[in-house]
C-alpha cells in the first residue's frame, strides 16, 4: 500500500517528501475501523513537538485529516500510517460522522481549523457574547473559520489583512445564516507597514483595549529581519500587549513567545492571560477524548448548517501531493490544500 511520508537528510534539516510503499494493513481488531479515503488535508509538520514526544522518525507519515467511507476524523499524533493512503485502519475513537450534505473535501479541509479555533476560543479564552475578538491574518484557513465561530458566538471581530486582496476578501465575509451583516466589524489593512494596530484597535473599542487575540504569530524583538514579507507583517509583542484589554486573553500560536519582566507587569496590571495554542494536546490525553469527540462532531455540524465556510484551494490530485505538501511545509500555501483521491 503506498503513502506519503517526510524524510530529512542527515543533518536532519532539509525534508523532502516522498511516496513509499508500506506494508498491507494488519488484521482488524474489535476497535479498529478500516476507512476507504476520499480526501486528506494537507497540514505542516511540526517536528520540534514529534521530537518533544519522542515520535519523530526518518520517515514521518503524511496527511491526518482524513474524509472517507465509513467515517471521517483526524489520524492521532503517533499515527505510522499516511492518510494519503487508499485504505487505513483508525481506532473508532478517533472518528466522528461525516453529515451527508457535506463533501468529503470540505470535510477534511475544516477538521483541524474548526479544532484550533474551538480549542481557542472555547478552552482557552472562554469566548461568550459580546466579546471584542482580534483575529490576527483572518484571510488564511484557520483565521477564516475563527472569525466564523467567533461571530456565532456574538462576538465583535476584528482582523488584520496582509495585502489589498486580504483585505477585500474580509470586507466580503458575510454569513450563510442568520442576521445579514458582516461577519468582521472592522479589517486593518498592515501591508502598508504604516498602520498602529494597537492604536487602530483601541480606536475601534472606544480605549477599552480587546477582549480576545488570536495571533497568527508575533515579533519579539525590534532588531528582527523585516526585509522579508511575513515579519515585517507580523506585530510586535508589545503592539499585542497594549492593546489588550482589562481581564483578557491573548491566546498565542507562538511556541517560544518569550515574556521579559516589564510584559509580565503589563499583564498583571491588567489581569490579562496568555494561553499558548497547542491543538494536539487533545491526543495527548486519554482524559479529554469525550471533549476532543465533541468538538469533532460540533465542527462538522457548523459545516453541514453553513456557519462554517472553509477557505480551500481546489481540491488536488494524488499526483500532486508532493509539490503541495512541499508548499505547505514551506508555509507557501494561502488557502487550505486538500488532496482528492
Amino acid at each position: 500500500m503506498k503513502g506519503l511520508y517526510c524524510q530529512q537528510n542527515s543533518d536532519g534539516e532539509e525534508i523532502t517528501f516522498a511516496f513509499q510503499e508500506r506494508e498491507n494493513l494488519p488484521p482488524t481488531s474489535e476497535y479498529l475501523v478500516k476507512i476507504q479515503v476520499k480526501a486528506c488535508a494537507l497540514s505542516w509538520i511540526d517536528r520540534k513537538l514529534l521530537s518533544v514526544m519522542k515520535l519523530e522518525s526518518e520517515s514521518l507519515p503524511v496527511g491526518r485529516e482524513i474524509a472517507g467511507l465509513v467515517l471521517e476524523g483526524i489520524l492521532p499524533l503517533d499515527s505510522k500510517e499516511s492518510g494519503l493512503s487508499e485504505v487505513l485502519l483508525v481506532h473508532e475513537q478517533y472518528l466522528v460522522h461525516k453529515p451527508g450534505k457535506i463533501s468529503w473535501v470540505e470535510a477534511a479541509g475544516t477538521i483541524r481549523d474548526g479544532l484550533r479555533a474551538y480549542t481557542a476560543f472555547h478552552y482557552l479564552s472562554h469566548l461568550s457574547p459580546g466579546k471584542t475578538v482580534l483575529v490576527l491574518d483572518g484571510a488564511s484557513p484557520f483565521g477564516t473559520i475563527a472569525i466564523q465561530l467567533a461571530h456565532y458566538r456574538g462576538a465583535k471581530v476584528i482582523s488584520t489583512a496582509y495585502s489589498a486582496e486580504d483585505k477585500q476578501y474580509l470586507e466580503k465575509l458575510w454569513p450563510a445564516v442568520g442576521i445579514r451583516q458582516p461577519l468582521v466589524a472592522r479589517v486593518i489593512d498592515v501591508s502598508s507597514g504604516k498602520v498602529d494596530l494597537a492604536e487602530s484597535c483601541l480606536e475601534e473599542t472606544g480605549g477599552l483595549g480587546v477582549d480576545i487575540v488570536l495571533d497568527a504569530g508575533v515579533r519579539l524583538y525590534r532588531s528582527e529581519d523585516v526585509s522579508l514579507l511575513k515579519p515585517r507583517l507580523l506585530p510586535h509583542k508589545h503592539d499585542i500587549l497594549m492593546l489588550l484589554a482589562v481581564g483578557s486573553h491573548w491566546v498565542t500560536t507562538v511556541a517560544d513567545l518569550q515574556l521579559d519582566p516589564p510584559d509580565s507587569h503589563c499583564l498583571f496590571l491588567k489581569g490579562a492571560t496568555v494561553s499558548f495554542l497547542n491543538d494536539e494536546v487533545w491526543n495527548l490525553s486519554s482524559v479529554q477524548q469525550g471533549k476532543y469527540l465533541h468538538i469533532l462532531k460540533d465542527v462538522m455540524e457548523k459545516l453541514s448548517a453553513g456557519i462554517f465556510r472553509p477557505l480551500l484551494d481546489e481540491p488536488i490530485p494524488l499526483y500532486e501531493a508532493k509539490v503541495s505538501m512541499e508548499m505547505v511545509q514551506k508555509n507557501e500555501a494561502r488557502m487550505r490544500r486538500v488532496v482528492q483521491l
